[in-house]
């Protein structure tokens, strides 16, 4: 009866059950996988609630692409950074999550192909399994930092692969793409007709300074002539407003490709109209009082990392290098599995953290860890991990 979409598992794994356990029984959990900025204990003006006190929000005046007043804000929002990016180039959604919904619909057939990088959000896999789009992935590498695997990536392309996903910097390695990995992409794009799609949601978050990244690539592919190319980010991150619902995509490429390409997003953005009035209407003020909620998440993320290098200093567990977002990876010891550490820190530490094979690390045994986590359970935490792995 229902659509072969839904192939997935919906047993909860080991860890959520012992999770579940834990809590049932009355445990303090000291998590350390906090993804929402709104849970995290964070302070958040009042200007963001009085953003909703606008008349306009009365009035229902559809557009496929978004207001002129809402991508006014996002374009802003870029000259702020001093990226130039016009307004007819904006089209907003009510996610990323939805942007990439639209783009498969835009540039796939049922079981045409995206790459995707590895390790990464697991998401992908969901998206596209909605639009019944097949994911190959292609391999990021670590030798003391990470880079893309250009030669992987070429081998994982095939006849129906239809767009490359970048993730800058990636969720959880922190690693931003380089400008030569940049170039070597657009021209690969290029010769095999294949999009560029570039996720850039943590984009704000840079936590260290490099002059080869590409810090967000809505600046160079936006005179890039050689490929079709999106660059996309929302208020979920860039102000800490996930429940706001209002994300954005920038098309960027050719004049040709860019005008076929935007004529067919207005047509399925007009098929669903999802993004609400009143966000629009508000978006600016948001994005405005939002620019607070970064600046204390960017000081957490900074002071949080301050605090783990020198709480794992000397022991058996280090942190990969991170260029970026607000999450680290620690390398520990492969005497137990990452499943199997997660479960030890749940069971005798109460401590939470994410196993890597969550986000697809291609080896053991990777941990992750979110540098969004409040101060105090952060160091808590961290102090109960290290001294499990003492003694373990």
């Amino acid at each position: 009866m229902f659509s072969s979409r839904f192939h997935w598992d919906p047993r909860p794994n080991r860890l959520t059950q012992a999770l579940t356990a834990k809590r049932a029984a009355g445990a303090r959990i000291l998590d350390l996988t906090e993804s929402n900025p709104t849970h995290a204990g964070l302070h958040y003006p009042g200007e963001i609630v009085r953003a909703f006190a606008d008349a306009r929000m009365l009035a229902y005046e559809p557009a496929p692409a978004g207001t002129p007043a809402a991508r006014d804000a996002v374009s802003a929002y870029y000259a702020a950074r001093g990226h130039a990016v016009p307004v007819e180039r904006i089209l907003l959604t009510a996610s990323t999550s939805e942007a990439y919904a639209y783009l498969f619909k835009l540039l796939t057939n049922p079981g045409d192909e995206v790459l995707v990088p590895r390790p990464s959000y697991p998401l992908f896999q969901f998206l596209a399994d909605m639009e019944s789009v097949r994911v190959r992935q292609y391999p990021l590498e670590y030798h003391g930092e990470w880079s893309i695997d250009l030669q992987g990536l070429a081998r994982a392309l095939t006849r129906r692969t239809r767009a490359i996903v970048l993730v800058n910097p990636n969720n959880p390695t922190g690693s931003y793409v380089k400008r030569g990995e940049l170039s070597a992409l657009t021209a690969l794009c290029a010769r095999r007709g294949v999009a560029l799609i570039s996720d850039e949601v943590f984009a704000d978050y840079a936590l260290t300074e490099d002059p080869d990244r590409v810090p967000t690539l809505v600046t160079p592919l936006a005179g890039v002539e050689e490929c079709l190319a999106f660059s996309m980010s929302g208020l979920s991150k860039v102000a800490g407003l996930p429940q706001m619902k209002l994300g954005w995509m920038v098309v960027n490429g050719p004049a040709a490709l860019r005008a076929g390409a935007w004529e067919k997003l207005e047509w399925i953005a007009d098929t669903y109209l999802s993004v609400s009035t009143p966000v629009q209407c508000a978006a600016a003020r948001l994005l405005a009082a939002g620019d607070s909620v970064q600046r204390q998440i960017r000081e957490r993320a900074s002071a949080n990392l301050a605090f783990a290098r020198g709480a794992l200093a000397g022991s058996p567990a280090n942190i990969l290098a991170v260029e970026g977002g607000w999450y680290i990876t620690l390398q520990v010891p492969r005497m137990r599995s990452e499943e199997e550490w997660t479960l030890t820190l749940l069971e005798h530490a109460d401590v939470l953290v994410q196993p890597g094979f969550f986000y697809d690390f291609e080896s053991e045994a990777y941990l992750v860890v979110s540098l969004l986590t409040a101060p105090e359970i952060f160091r808590e935490g961290l102090a109960r991990l290290v001294a499990r792995l003492k003694v373990a």
